[in-house]
């Protein structure tokens, strides 16, 4: 078995590194010396984090699910680099609502970037990571491991991208590639806090069972990640906390559907109230990738 290359000595791929866990995840590499190519839809913001990476970072403005885009980007960081070791799909957004009140198109468009964006980037990037028996992290979430109530879209997605990093595994092992998947809970990024900028939705997460309830510091969760990512490890718990949820996941959507069903009801009025409000993808990457969308399509983190 090839030994792992240090961090120091690798070129780490970061997607929707504009913000949130990309750009702290990245800063975390560049401090371990690894150099990183950040992706994103935020031109300026993806400068200004790759300035705080040092002077062998470097940023390209890229759509996760343009998968000619992305076979571009992989090809001129390769070329730029001459090798990448790692890649790290993180580019996500969010919506939060009933189904029967959420718009079809944000709905749909969180499925296209979290979970075909991810599947894009793998193949992108693919070539690359075989050359160089690497590591391809997907960045799933606690949503992966339990179902919720107005989460829909996103944990669909968030299943989603745990299943296909799980098929993937098997595909490329024989090729020396590795693929991880990473999980975080409710983490302090611009993503949660703007979903907790819904009343009615904070609400209901303030009623969720302990840990799940809390919100959690964003740098020692991105700590663990890039352990994890040291490692190469096949599962990234950014939360201790959640590797526990493994044995019991079965149990969960049995107990989310008896609990979710009585706080749903109770607050049916408000949500109904304020449909309208749930419309587009939360936070300030939601609203970039909105603002994106007028001319084409995108992702950020």
């Amino acid at each position: 078995m090839n030994a792992i290359p240090p961090l120091s000595a690798q070129v780490v791929v970061v997607t929707g590194a504009a913000r949130g866990v990309g750009a702290s995840l990245a800063r975390t590499l560049a401090r371990r010396g690894a150099k990183v190519a950040l992706l994103g839809l935020e031109p300026d913001e993806l400068k200004a984090v790759a300035a705080q990476c040092g002077a062998a970072a470097t940023s390209w403005e890229v759509d996760v699910t343009d998968l000619d885009a992305l076979g571009d980007a992989a090809r001129r960081i390769k070329e730029h680099y001459g090798r990448i070791d790692t890649v790290v799909a993180n580019a996500g957004i969010a919506i939060g609502g009933p189904v029967a009140d959420s718009d079809h198109r944000a709905f749909s468009r969180v499925i296209e970037v979290n979970l075909l964006g991810s599947v894009a980037t793998a193949r992108a990037f693919l070539p690359a990571l075989v050359e160089s028996r690497g590591y391809l992290l997907q960045i799933a979430s606690l949503a992966a491991l339990t179902p919720a109530p107005l989460m829909s879209a996103y944990c669909a997605s968030k299943s989603g991208v745990e299943a296909f990093a799980h098929s993937l595994r098997a595909e490329v092992a024989y090729q020396g590639v590795k693929v991880g998947v990473g999980y975080l809970s409710w983490t302090d990024t611009d993503m949660v806090r703007g979903a907790d900028e819904d009343t009615v939705l904070k609400q209901m997460r303030t009623r969720l069972p302990w840990p799940a309830n809390k919100t959690y510091p964003l740098e020692p969760a991105v700590e663990r990640i890039a352990a994890g990512i040291a490692r190469r490890s096949a599962h990234v718990y950014a939360q201790a906390w959640l590797r526990g949820m493994q044995p019991v996941r079965w149990l969960l959507p049995s107990l989310i559907a008896a609990v979710g069903s009585r706080d749903v009801a109770r607050i049916a009025p408000q949500l109904a109230a304020t449909a309208a409000s749930r419309l587009r993808a939360v936070g300030a990457g939601g609203a970039a990738d909105t603002a994106v969308r007028g001319g084409r399509s995108g992702a950020v983190d």
